[in-house]
């Protein structure tokens, strides 16, 4: 059941603002990401992710105070706020309001953020996974619910719509796990599958005692960024079925999670020492593709969604659609390359202000 959504919403703009501050600090790839938002949908995505953040950080939270039994108590916790933005009665916090606005007006179903925290449950348990389908559920899970939602946001409820930003989800959160692979592994965490490990001779225990590069680690690296590209190939036909001013945004970060992937899957990078990044100049161009890419028309798409997926996007679809706002005039071939220069120069300043927060450089 959505909550009744009062006239003037749950949040107040202080409520709004703590939200923005949140991202800005926790969140610095959103933040540079909801730059390219168009105005219209950056307000509800930044409520989205900051419960998204205020989940995790609750999580963390949890884990240094002492172990798996804070865990289960702090998603419980959540657990218990969520429910309670459902039932309208969001409790005493900023991103718990917003989100609760952003529930009722978009109509989201309570099965997206329960994916969500089901997906940090998992976390909590350092569940380690067997086989490519059990990444593909964990993935769907923390990344394709994300997805979901930010399309309902976007005013698209079509189901082949969803599938694909779930599968744009799976595949961006697999790349994730290639690009943090070395991080993850001195905290501890393995997320790659294990029978891939086995297949390359690499025993996970070992591995996470002592992370280091080798030719087997970069083979199971290239096996996941490979899986990662089917994904991303079957994301690309739902970008067209967005609103005109959504899809350079969206298209935008398909290409650079791709190739976040191509750079870890690279002959000469070592994964595990160092995190892939793309080059301010590799994103300039990057950008330009994306508008061009954006341009397509929307072609049919039979496509089921992913099994693990499925469920999400059945909530998803089953819920009568709530009216879009209305999407901004698509741009002159001029104007879009003044967008692409602008968005350049958005990222820069983005990426200055976050290495440089006092303003030194």
């Amino acid at each position: 059941m959505l909550p009744h959504w009062p006239e003037r919403g749950f949040a107040s703009p202080a409520d709004l603002a703590a939200c923005r501050a949140a991202i800005r600090t926790g969140s610095r790839s959103f933040h540079i990401a909801s730059r390219l938002l168009p105005e219209r949908v950056r307000g509800a995505s930044i409520s989205l992710y900051a419960f998204c953040r205020l989940a995790d950080d609750t999580l963390d939270e949890g884990s240094d105070n002492g172990g798996r039994g804070s865990k289960k108590a702090a998603l419980d916790r959540l657990s218990a706020r969520l429910a309670r933005i459902y039932a309208g009665r969001p409790a005493d916090f900023p991103a718990d309001r917003a989100f609760a606005d952003v529930v009722a007006r978009f109509a989201i179903p309570p099965a997206l953020p329960e994916a969500l925290l089901e997906g940090f449950a998992w976390d909590a348990e350092s569940r380690r996974y067997a086989t490519l389908a059990d990444v593909e559920a964990y993935a769907t899970r923390v990344a394709g619910s994300v997805g979901a939602m930010m399309t309902l946001i976007m005013g698209v409820r079509d189901a082949s719509a969803l599938a694909r930003a779930c599968d744009l989800g799976i595949a961006m959160q697999l790349t994730n796990i290639a690009r943090d692979i070395g991080e993850d592994a001195r905290a501890g965490r393995c997320y790659l599958p294990l029978a891939w490990l086995e297949d390359a001779g690499v025993d996970a225990d070992r591995f996470l005692a002592a992370p280091a590069y080798t030719p087997a680690i970069a083979a199971v690296v290239r096996r996941l960024i490979e899986a990662a590209g089917a994904f991303y190939v079957r994301a690309a036909p739902g970008i067209a079925a967005l609103p005109s001013d959504c899809r350079p945004a969206i298209h935008a970060a398909r290409l650079l999670y791709a190739d976040i992937g191509r750079i870890a899957a690279g002959p000469d990078f070592d994964p595990v020492a160092r995190r892939a990044v793309v080059t301010g100049r590799r994103k300039a161009g990057l950008l330009a593709r994306a508008v061009g890419g954006s341009l397509a028309r929307r072609q049919p798409d039979t496509a089921p969604a992913a099994p693990s997926a499925a469920y999400l996007v059945e909530a998803a679809a089953s819920l009568p659609p709530t009216p879009p706002p209305a999407p901004a005039p698509w741009l002159r071939l001029d104007h879009q390359l003044l967008w692409v220069c602008t968005l350049v120069e958005r990222l820069r300043r983005a990426e200055q202000t976050a290495a440089d927060p006092v303003g030194t450089g």
